[in-house]
């Protein structure tokens, strides 16, 4: 009996194994899982874009791609939880996947029903991030700034911007609560599922391509400031020049 936690999720299996595979699949797709497979890191990125899956399952092993690379091409294409499972021997990989966007890793061989229970763990953490991270309102409306969370579209004085997932999710979190301080703690742990020691840089990052994409619209945004030594907030106000985030000391 397919498993009712499934709830139909789309598995993206990127693996060129196909023994391996074909068992993954067998396994999820007996618990209610629909798979989609690719052997390829072409393969896996034509398939992101046809199926839209709700989690991936990455082997950093392919004929034709860095794995560590497409992770971290995937994880800027589609905001959903990545697991990599994987049989390279360096260390270092379990590391550099999570900082390059995986949520999980595996080392093979592993355990077949193991896998499926991290896959769970994923999808039920994806659900509870979009819950806290969301307001209860599908459209978020700042002055010009409007945010449709349904359909994952921002509009700033009629015209829409292009965002990321990760800049969607930024921008959705801190539109949600207006003039709220978020620690990059707070930020990444709602956008990425995670904290890390180095996780302050990466929020850093993705701040400023957010801003400059702000600013590229027709009307000024209202502005994301810095609270210095702490993290970020979204003004209710819009501002001259959102580019420029001026520095706030935390009380």
């Amino acid at each position: 009996m397919p498993n009712e936690k499934a709830g139909g999720a789309t598995i993206l299996l990127i693996e060129d194994d196909d023994a391996i595979a074909e068992s993954v699949a067998e396994v999820l797709e007996s618990a209610g899982y629909r798979t989609v497979r690719a052997d390829s890191g072409l393969a896996a990125k034509a398939a992101l874009e046809r199926a839209r899956p709700d989690l991936i399952i990455l082997d950093l092993i392919l004929p034709d791609v860095d794995g560590l690379l497409l992770c971290s091409e995937l994880k800027s294409l589609a905001d959903v939880p990545i697991i990599v499972a994987s049989a390279t021997g360096r260390k270092r990989d379990t590391v550099l996947s999570l900082k390059l966007g995986a949520d999980d890793f595996v080392s093979k061989p592993f355990d077949i029903f193991e896998l499926q229970a991290r896959v769970e763990a994923q999808l039920r953490r994806a659900r509870q991030r979009a819950d806290q991270g969301a307001p209860h309102a599908d459209q978020i409306e700042l002055g010009p700034l409007i945010v449709d969370r349904s359909r994952r579209r921002v509009t700033l004085g009629g015209a829409e911007l292009r965002l990321t997932p990760i800049e969607f999710r930024l921008l959705s979190v801190l539109a949600s609560r207006p003039d709220e301080v978020f620690s990059r703690e707070n930020l990444a742990q709602l956008v990425w599922g995670y904290r890390d020691a180095s996780v302050g840089r990466t929020v850093d990052v993705h701040i400023r391509r957010l801003r400059v994409k702000l600013s590229s619209g027709p009307v000024p945004p209202p502005p994301i400031i810095s609270v210095r030594g702490f993290g970020y907030k979204i003004s209710a106000e819009e501002a001259d020049d959102p580019t420029d985030a001026t520095p706030a000391v935390a009380s």
